[in-house]
């Protein structure tokens, strides 16, 4: 494509080839070092589809510093195992010492290589080289998603070997950089999980799972790749307030790749334990990881079998057992959809209903004596809490037909009804949360089972007013609107600490966003076991509706449809559940493959049972 440059770079003909048949695309690099101007996007490969697989080019015999760079960076994109390929432009020095499994940092677009990076004379056998971007995130060694922003700037060093002539990258930060619709083509998310550590549910003390999102590489042994980081143990965030079951030490065996379920869709997955170290117990719950997790990647899987050492068999659990070994929110589709009629009662009707009528719950909420603005139903729809006397009063009752409402547990003083009592939520364990908006003396409370006195949670590091929060059905997990000083309302994820008998009290830590982009979130929903609906606006925008992981991570796949006027939503962690909503045409919900359908024009606060 013409010849060499003045202080720049032979273009090599085209960027990629694919080979459909075989379900391969090689990238070649195509670079061409500019002698004016700012610097140089290294464009993103278009996604693929998730069957093929992309491999990139070594670096031509005799390529300048601009094509050494620009192969480098693509072959970073590629779904080369060992990142085998991209070792080839660097020095065997660099090959050696580089890590790229420690980080993984996303850029808006692909990485900009500044025009300096050329050859000077023919006496010089070495140059700098910048790369520059606007930050969209990083993956961490864990495998964990944070947002984050800002400019990205990274100096690489290239020599010219002094025999061969060939230009190679001597001096690399460790990890990789792409642009985001590279990383959307490598990378996908699953959820790893764990137990709660202060968390049990049921006469049998049940164990409740919790959700670990983390990124690997779609194309490169995926089951692989998480089995190992579910054995590495959870992600440094969600740490704290979760425990393994697997023992300290526990990984795969050598050289194992390649997991894959069989034709019977179990999966064997051979540990590096004897016998003697696992109790059939814990066996259990070690499997009931494994499946919940790998389900993500494989939603057939029916069966999972431990092996441990000499192919000896640990424990074989299918499925039907892991969802009694465990507590599991996404397993456990509500009963019924409830929200407040034109007469001020709590109804309900039939989760997935197609119908219209909804009937008074039995007790003191379905009779309508007492004017509520928000309701919430416990996990296993007994109780149910509602915010009434204009914000101002959180009553609680039994759904039985001798339910009484009695006195107001937590009362509010704030001057409207937007700044007193946000809408209740119930966790696993039976704790109820609410939020006092007083701008006075803005609170979150939990009552321990509904029923104990109301306790002050403290939330350090919070930027603002909390005006909003739903709980995770794990109790470990809580998502917090926040109204920050100018008037922005974000949405954040805290990780709840329980005082485990210390006296310590509860609080909740570690607040990170969860959907960066939004800047008015304006009502909130879990809506999956790391997926979360919001409403809100991105600044200079209209309303929107959409899901948002609780790392911050952009999903894939369509928002729910638009809606007009939406004043609350209801999603549940079961996600075959029909998403509801109050808006400017009264209750609505929105089945799967379906429009917006109308349920009660004169209804308002719908819920799921949390």
């Amino acid at each position: 494509m013409g010849a060499d440059r003045k202080g720049g770079a032979r273009r090599r003909p085209g960027r990629a080839v694919a080979f459909a048949a075989l379900g391969v695309v090689l990238l070649s690099g195509c670079a061409s070092m500019p002698d004016r101007g700012d610097l140089r996007d290294v464009e993103s490969t278009p996604r693929q589809d998730t069957g093929v697989r992309v491999f990139a080019m070594p670096p031509a015999d005799g390529a300048g510093p601009g094509e050494i760079m620009q192969g480098f960076l693509e072959a970073l994109t590629s779904d080369d195992p060992q990142y085998d390929t991209a070792r080839k432009y660097l020095t065997a020095d660099a090959a050696h010492r580089w890590r790229p499994e420690l980080s993984t940092t996303v850029l808006t677009n692909g990485p900009g290589i500044e025009t300096d990076c050329q050859a000077g004379q023919k006496e010089d056998n070495s140059v700098s080289c910048v790369l520059t971007g606007s930050r969209v995130a990083t993956v961490d060694a864990q495998q964990a998603y944070r947002p984050a922003d800002g400019p990205y700037r990274k100096k690489l060093q290239l020599v010219r070997n002094a025999k061969s002539g060939q230009w190679r990258i001597d001096g690399l930060p460790d990890g990789v950089v792409m642009g985001k619709s590279d990383f959307q083509r490598n990378y996908t998310s699953v959820d790893k999980y764990y137990f709660a550590s202060n968390t049990a549910v049921g006469t049998s003390g049940q164990p409740v799972a919790v959700a670990d999102p983390v990124f690997v590489r779609g194309q490169v042994d995926p089951m692989t790749q998480v089995v190992r980081s579910l054995l590495k143990g959870p992600t440094a965030w969600l740490g704290p307030v979760v425990r393994s079951s697997f023992p300290t030490g526990t990984a795969l065996q050598d050289d194992v790749t390649g997991l894959a379920p069989d034709d019977q869709n179990k999966l064997t997955v051979p540990l590096n334990l004897k016998a003697s170290q696992v109790a059939a117990s814990k066996c259990a719950e070690m499997a009931t990881q494994m499946l919940f997790t790998l389900r993500n990647l494989a939603p057939t899987l029916e069966s999972v079998e431990l092996q441990g050492r000499d192919g000896a068999r640990l424990c074989d659990l299918p499925e039907e057992r892991a969802e009694s070994a465990a507590w599991h929110g996404a397993d456990k589709r509500p009963d019924f959809l409830y929200y407040l009629d034109g007469k001020h009662r709590l109804v309900r009707m039939t989760t997935g209903s197609t119908g219209t009528g909804a009937v008074a719950v039995p007790g003191a909420l379905g009779e309508g004596g007492k004017r509520l603005q928000s309701v919430a139903v416990s996990r296993d729809e007994n109780t149910a809490a509602g915010v009434g006397d204009e914000g101002r009063s959180l009553y609680v009752t039994s759904l039985t037909a001798d339910g009484s409402l009695g006195d107001a547990l937590v009362t509010s003083t704030g001057a409207t009804p937007a700044d007193r009592l946000a809408t209740p939520g119930w966790d696993a364990r039976g704790d109820l949360w609410v939020v006092d908006r007083n701008p006075d003396r803005p609170r979150l409370k939990v009552l321990e089972q509904g029923v104990s006195k109301p306790e002050d949670v403290a939330v350090p590091d919070l930027p603002g007013r909390i005006t909003d929060a739903r709980v995770a059905a794990d109790g470990v997990r809580i998502a917090l609107v926040v109204e920050e000083k100018d008037g922005k309302q974000s949405l954040l994820l805290g990780r709840i600490q329980r005082d485990g008998g210390t006296g310590e009290g509860i609080s909740v830590d570690g607040l990170r966003p969860a959907a960066p982009d939004l800047e008015q979130v304006s009502a909130i929903s879990w809506a999956g076991d790391s997926r979360l609906l919001a409403v809100g606006r991105e600044q200079g925008g209209v309303q929107q509706m959409r899901y948002v992981q609780v790392d911050g991570s952009a999903l894939d796949g369509p928002a729910p449809g638009s809606l007009p006027g939406v004043k609350a939503i209801a999603a549940s962690e079961d996600e075959r559940v029909p998403l509801v909503a109050y808006s400017d045409d009264g209750i609505v919900r929105l089945p799967s493959g379906a429009q917006w359908q109308k349920v009660d024009k004169d209804g308002t606060a719908p819920v799921y049972p949390g």
